[in-house]
């Protein structure tokens, strides 16, 4: 009689796959484990990588299988993503391989941090996750969403559980984007336990979303607050954005998705964007009024750099605080362009300074040259005053210097 044989596969393999690895296991009656390894690498990594498969055998108790890797180079999480997703294909159990978490991975976040720049990374590709921090985006999003295929997201959430525990993003805020609800509450048990900063919701049309959103996350118990950021990409969730930005107090943020917005219209998305111009300039009002972060839509054209420019002075003309990008060349650009220009730092200094010696002297009217000075604009000074400071433009005792 022979032996029963249940198969299961994760991962990728082939050419042109970097940093990755094919995990293909057979579970059988009989022989224990056979393992056979492939690897690009087996010279200085082969030993512990089968330490490793070995290692993880035990603890989901496997013992009789045939397992079958392919390496192009992956790292220790990634190889326990993939086996793990291939494992628990085959069985049930509801323990969690884990590596150890980097300290730095466990740092919470301000609801107003900014958010100038985001950069996608597609939840299932670990050669673009290993690099991603170095480019310096103010936050990274492993994106479960679209940039996954359908038989490829189960798989992708444990990638991603374990890129958020053990990959080093250099300070950029750790993000998600989930899979439409409901689905979304599968992904949320593999990336609330293991420390994400803000989690995007796509395609939200309704407050009921967040509200259900909100209590799985609860049932979860994170340690620290996780923050939300709604991403409006239709009709119905452009009239109902105020509703959404104002549905929980962990929406730190709210976005807008102008590719799928421009596709419930029925539309072209255009270079000069004048077909989206009501949605955008209603996701800002929504936004300001909330008193959240309004982020624009990404720029699909990686290699027009003029166009990411006109489209970035317009987004901030607009009101929008930052954007998203797919590509890390983009980075640099929205940085350099959603930072005040040297004519309005100046403006804002002396309004500040103004409105300090002002304060000062005890005067509560405050002039500069023949314009009245009020509390709103001040904070705006203020904060472009902030954003310098953040970006380098000005030192952090730049009113120190001032004075003397």
């Amino acid at each position: 009689m022979e032996d029963r044989v249940k198969n299961a596969s994760a991962g990728n393999y082939g050419e042109g796959i970097r940093s990755d690895c094919h995990v293909e296991i057979s579970l059988k009656d009989t022989g224990g484990i056979d393992l056979d390894l492939k690897s690009k690498v087996a010279v200085m990594f082969g030993k512990a990588i089968r330490e490793q498969v070995l290692e993880m055998a035990r603890f989901f108790r496997l013992q009789h299988a045939g397992i079958r890797i392919m390496d192009s180079g992956a790292l220790p999480f990634v190889i326990a993503a993939r086996l793990e997703a291939a494992i628990k294909k085959l069985i049930t159990s509801s323990n969690d391989y884990l590596l150890p978490e980097l300290k730095e991975n466990k740092q919470a976040t301000p609801k107003d941090r900014k958010r100038i720049s985001r950069l996608y990374i597609p939840g299932n590709a670990p050669h673009l996750m290993i690099n991603a921090g170095i480019h310096k985006p103010d936050g990274i999003i492993f994106d479960l969403e679209d940039a996954v295929a359908p038989d490829k997201k189960y798989e992708a959430r444990f990638l991603v559980r374990n890129a958020l525990r053990n990959l080093n993003l250099y300070g950029a805020e750790k993000m998600v984007r989930v899979n439409q609800f409901p689905k979304s509450l599968d992904d949320l048990d593999h990336i609330v336990p293991h420390f994400v900063n803000l989690i995007l919701v796509p395609k939200c049309e309704s407050k009921e979303e967040i509200l259900e959103i909100n209590q799985k996350i609860a049932s979860l118990n994170p340690a620290h607050r996780v923050w939300l950021m709604p991403i409006i990409e239709s009709a119905l969730g452009i009239i109902h954005s105020f509703e959404i930005a104002t549905a929980a107090d962990n929406i730190a943020a709210m976005a807008i998705g102008l590719e799928d917005y421009t596709a419930d219209l029925g539309i072209q998305r255009t270079s000069t964007g004048k077909e989206s111009f009501y949605a955008r300039s209603h996701i800002v009002n929504a936004c300001k009024a909330a008193r959240i972060q309004a982020i624009d839509s990404v720029y699909s054209d990686v290699a027009n750099t003029e166009g990411l420019k006109e489209t970035v002075l317009e987004s901030k003309s607009l009101g929008f605080d930052g954007m998203g990008c797919i590509h890390p060349r983009q980075i640099a650009i929205i940085h350099e362009h959603f930072a005040p220009s040297s004519r309005e730092l100046e403006k804002a200094k002396k309004i500040f300074l103004a409105f300090r010696e002002a304060s000062e002297k005890g005067l509560g009217v405050v002039s500069l040259g023949t314009k009245m000075i009020d509390p709103p604009v001040v904070k705006q000074a203020k904060n472009t005053i902030d954003m310098a400071v953040s970006r380098g433009m000005l030192p952090e005792n730049w009113l120190k210097e001032e004075k003397q």
